[in-house]
């Protein structure tokens, strides 16, 4: 319980810090409303250590942490949105075991793209947003790629991580890690 309660402290600190840093940068590649993503590569390491329910936990702290602390109501709808849509499409994949991390991520990245403009048609109640779905699609690809090989990375580099083993089900018999 311990580890576990650590492991999310410190990945929701780190997507607060990738978030700000993140909110310093107006557009990625000058495309609005395009975003790198780095703190979403913490949600899915989160998604893979301790399972979906604590990869929930970190995405939604971080999201109103981070959209009171650097945006507004609206960026909360957007991100929340995003969130919710790209942590269920990941969480789906995820338990088929078929894709790689990389893989899962793609899919998140462009289910967060999508998430995010339905709720942007919803609030400014334009259809015609729909027509930027193309190149929030490909960009959901490439960012989720690019975050998906970060996550790899992260993944492979932390001490005693057995592969899909969830904690919250199996806890360690020592609680003194």
């Amino acid at each position: 319980m311990k580890t576990k309660t650590a492991y999310l402290g410190m990945f929701t600190a780190l997507a607060m810090i990738l978030s700000y840093v993140e909110s310093l940068f107006p557009a990625f590649y000058g495309i609005p409303g395009v975003k790198l993503g780095l703190a979403n590569s913490m949600s899915l390491v989160i998604l893979y250590l301790i399972g979906v329910p604590g990869a929930f936990c970190v995405s939604l702290l971080r999201v109103v942490l981070s959209g009171f602390l650097f945006g507004n109501l609206f960026s909360i709808a957007y991100s929340l949105a995003g969130a919710i849509m790209s942590l269920t499409v990941m969480a789906a994949m995820k338990r088929t075991k078929v894709f790689s991390v990389a893989g899962i991520s793609m899919c998140g990245g462009m289910a967060h793209n999508t998430g995010q403009l339905l709720v942007a048609m919803l609030l400014v109640e334009n259809l015609n947003l729909f027509y930027y779905l193309p190149v929030l699609l490909l960009s959901g690809l490439v960012t989720g790629l690019v975050i998906g090989m970060i996550s790899a990375e992260i993944l492979k580099r932390l001490p005693n991580r057995q592969a899909e083993t969830d904690p919250v089900q199996h806890p360690p018999q020592n609680d003194n890690e």
